[in-house]
């Protein structure tokens, strides 16, 4: 675990759940339960709210500008609030039954006020940089308002797909730099914007939030055909089974080899795939090139990234920080 990360726990979990304690009762009790901060029942419990890397990033970005991280904390947490805003009601999209180990909070609570926590944590968001009174606050909100225009428009991208059978490897490129690049790319430039860094900065963070996101986002579709159970937290093949068009299920399906064609036919079925049909399905991901395709790619938004901060006046040791975390969360493990 890179240092960073264990810096932004320490600063924005304290924070975050002062900023929790505004809501009304009860929408935090929902926040609290999702957040791992509480049990269904309201007790105080501790069971762990994800790995504050989009925190971290926040953090780092206001160090890239020359200030302290505590100076970067208002929009860390805000952009954590907008992560969890998005799985919320993601949870509910996709219908998905359990998250860090437990029930999901629209199975405890109810669909209706799972959707409200989300849209409070939004709110609350917004509120926080707005009030603020840092030289970049409202710059930093706006930031943080488009973000979640483009997760929202990739979102609604993603679930078009499901009902599609010609989705290009483009549109899926396209989906996933919206649903969760464009969130990565804020948390790395809204500290620096929050503290007035110049334009340049504030452009090469975005860029390298950006590559940074989309290989992400491919390291977790490989995760979601390959990973580990003990290491994903679901079965393996699992994206497969919900006859998921990740990017590299659509890389195989776009490259006109005979594996291509026979993939199509399997995810096609309406039967329910047996774990025959799941490893052979898996196996012509390979043979069609899309595991292939995919750790490539990876690789090459990594390089990107890296690139993207050349000039863009970051100090070594905070740029090695940025490198460090960026490598962690792609780290491939199956």
């Amino acid at each position: 675990m890179p240092a960073g990360v264990a810096v932004a726990r320490d600063l924005v979990g304290p924070a975050t759940e002062a900023a929790l304690s505004r809501l009304s009762p009860g929408v935090r009790r929902v926040a609290a339960y999702h957040y791992g901060l509480a049990g269904a029942d309201g007790s105080p419990t501790r069971v762990g709210s994800g790995k504050a890397l989009r925190p971290a990033l926040a953090l780092l970005s206001a160090r890239a500008a020359g200030a302290a991280p505590e100076r970067g904390v208002t929009p860390a947490v805000a952009v954590e609030l907008v992560h969890n805003f998005s799985l919320l009601h993601d949870d509910i999209m996709d219908g998905d039954t359990e998250r860090r180990h437990r029930p999901t909070a629209w199975t405890v609570f109810g669909v209706g006020a799972a959707i409200l926590a989300g849209d409070a944590l939004l709110a609350l968001a917004n509120d926080l940089l707005l009030e603020d009174m840092a030289p970049g606050g409202p710059w930093a909100a706006r930031c943080l308002s488009t973000a979640v225009q483009r997760l929202i428009a990739g979102q609604g991208e993603d679930l078009a797909f499901e009902k599609r059978g010609d989705v290009t490897l483009d549109e899926c490129l396209e989906m996933a730099g919206d649903k969760t690049a464009a969130l990565m790319a804020c948390a790395c430039t809204i500290g620096a914007v929050h503290v007035g860094a110049p334009p340049d900065m504030a452009m090469g963070l975005a860029e390298f939030g950006g590559h940074v996101g989309l290989a992400f986002q491919l390291t977790d579709d490989l995760l979601g055909i390959w990973g580990a159970p003990e290491v994903t937290g679901k079965p393996v093949r699992a994206d497969l089974r919900a006859r998921k068009k990740s990017l590299p299920v659509v890389a195989a399906l776009s490259s006109g080899t005979p594996a291509a064609t026979e993939l199509a036919g399997i995810l096609a079925s309406d039967a329910e795939l047996t774990e025959e049909d799941l490893i052979h399905a898996a196996d012509l991901v390979v043979a069609a090139g899309g595991r292939q395709w995919a750790e490539q790619e990876a690789d090459a938004r990594l390089a990107a990234a890296a690139a993207s901060l050349d000039g863009a006046g970051v100090p070594a040791d905070v740029r090695a920080e940025f490198t460090a975390i960026a490598e962690f969360i792609t780290a491939r493990q199956w």
